[in-house]
């Protein structure tokens, strides 16, 4: 056994999120781990890995036993290229090296008895050296980097230069060069393009090792695990096999609880119907006080509470005019260009989605498209009339509002009904409402942001990467109303299951960026 969680309660203020939880991990295990935004799925993974102290339980892992967590939030220091970041991996070998090296010093003063010594302790560190591919370190370095597309970047960027996207693929590269024990991969999938993502499959499914994986990506999820932990109602349930057998599974279990409350509900009227005439008759009082106590003894069916599904309907703005936009030789970037020169035209009514790999450009087209950054060269037209809604994929600052707060501040004229009520509809429950945004999940924090777009009137809808943190239910009612929307969208995307359905054309970034791929 390599994880042992016993009875593991914890809450956030007056909100529970795990009560009385067990899990184990053995050997070889890939587990998916899953659940509807805020179910506590990260809060789990930040739990058995000692960064938040459980209320009650006991997590407890096997001796010695080395774990690699992808954690979004890791900071990476200024002044530090890629290739060193990732050359950390290795950094117990180089102290064995140092190590190594010290002892080489100390062999010239050394008397015969003591330089025998020393030479058997340096052959154990050459060994150790040896078998963890010590000397081959920079070719390995190589391989996983160019598997996740970091020789694109450039493996002397500053890494503090790096998107969203660039930098989680720098931290998933030090996690697989550290080949841990066990992985715990917190939707890794999040800022990885196709190309990449296919890679990571193919290097979890060879994995020999153990790995829980949080993702929404349910395509990959798939294709990787063969065991389900299922978090809901602060409960967390095994199921072996993976997501398509969990579901089938899982609405069986609903169906015959549901079945079996009804049974229920119908003995508890009739019990209640026949105490209730009968216990003032004297000569039916003792059959009455025995339907009582089977009453009381009852161990009573309960039904979770329905999770309220996100409703999602954008609200339309006046038609804009026939053009969107079009560009004239745009030539994209910040300090050096990203694309060759650029003419691309879009009209009313099309749904276009942008993909291609990371780190080419497609959010820097966005912003150009939008006005908000300076093309090096070339010009962008945009139509008339245009009331656009835009979705940012990172949003860096730390914000400190409620979550009514948050939709105030956009929509001063609402009721706080009328707010509560809009922020309802997306799925968030009167808890997460009243909550500060800083403290819900990415799912939810996603949420908040898709209430203020959908209750802005808009024509066009310029959304990068709005399924990123996105649970299963948000992310197909996203999808449903996005096919519904009467305007444009521009949308980028690295899930080709949901962009192929709403869009009426797919342009590949790939085919005018200036990086080398």
């Amino acid at each position: 056994m390599i994880l042992s969680v016993k009875d593991l309660s914890h809450g956030f203020g007056d909100r529970a999120i795990f009560h009385e939880v067990s899990f184990r991990l053995l050997k070889g295990e890939h587990v998916g781990l899953i659940g509807a935004n805020g179910e506590g799925k990260s809060t789990f993974m930040n739990m058995i890995t000692g960064k938040l102290e459980p209320d009650a339980g006991k997590v407890e892992w096997a001796k010695n036993v080395r774990v690699g967590y992808l954690d979004q939030h890791t900071v990476l220091e200024k002044g530090r290229t890629i290739r060193e970041v990732l050359q950390d991996a290795f950094h117990y070998l180089f102290a064995m090296e140092a190590m190594m090296n010290d002892i080489y010093g100390k062999m010239g003063e050394a008397d015969p008895d003591e330089l025998e010594k020393l030479l058997e302790e340096v052959g154990v560190i050459q060994d150790a050296l040896t078998n963890n591919d010590f000397y081959i370190i920079d070719s390995k370095v190589e391989e996983i980097a160019r598997g996740l597309g970091l020789t694109d970047i450039g493996l002397d960027r500053d890494v503090t230069e790096l998107s969203g996207g660039q930098r989680t693929k720098v931290l998933l590269a030090k996690l697989l060069l550290e080949k841990p024990e066990i992985l715990l991969l917190d939707e890794p999938t999040n800022y990885l393009d196709e190309q990449h993502i296919e890679w990571l499959k193919r290097y979890l499914q060879e994995y020999e090792n153990a790995f829980i994986l949080i993702s929404h990506d349910i395509p990959f999820l798939n294709s990787v695990i063969n065991l389900i932990y299922h978090v809901e109602n602060q409960e967390l349930t095994r199921y072996v096999g993976n997501y398509d057998q969990f579901k089938q599974i899982y609405e069986v279990k609903k169906q015959q609880l549901e079945a079996a409350y009804k049974r229920q509900q119908q003995e508890v009227a009739e019990l209640k119907d026949f105490v209730a005439r009968n216990k003032a008759r004297v000569s039916t009082r003792n059959m009455a006080m025995s339907r009582q106590k089977k009453l009381d003894k009852m161990d009573m069916i309960e039904l979770a509470a329905e999770k309220t599904k996100p409703e999602f309907h954008f609200k339309p703005a006046r038609t804009s005019g026939k053009l969107i936009f079009e560009t004239k030789n745009l030539v994209i970037g910040y300090d050096e260009p990203l694309s060759r020169p650029l003419n691309l035209k879009m009209e009313r009514g099309q749904k276009i989605a942008l993909y291609g790999a990371n780190g080419i450009g497609k959010t820097t087209l966005l912003r150009s498209l939008l006005g908000e950054i300076t093309p090096i060269s070339g010009e962008v037209e945009r139509g008339e009339f245009l009331h656009i809604g835009y979705f940012e994929q990172e949003i860096k600052e730390q914000n400190s509002n409620t979550c009514i707060e948050e939709v105030w501040s956009t929509f001063p004229s609402y009721t706080q009904y009328e707010v509560r009520a809009a922020l309802a509809k997306c799925g968030l429950t009167t808890k997460h409402i009243e909550s500060r945004v800083s403290v819900l999940s990415g799912g939810e924090k996603a949420k908040v942001r898709l209430c203020k777009l959908i209750n802005e009137e808009t024509n066009l809808l310029v959304l990068d990467e709005p399924t990123n943190h996105l649970d299963v239910d948000a992310k197909e009612e996203l999808k449903r109303a996005l096919k519904e929307y009467k305007g444009s969208v521009l949308l980028i995307s690295h899930e080709p299951e949901f962009y192929q359905d709403v869009a009426t054309e797919t342009w590949n970034c790939e085919s005018w960026t200036t990086k080398v791929l």
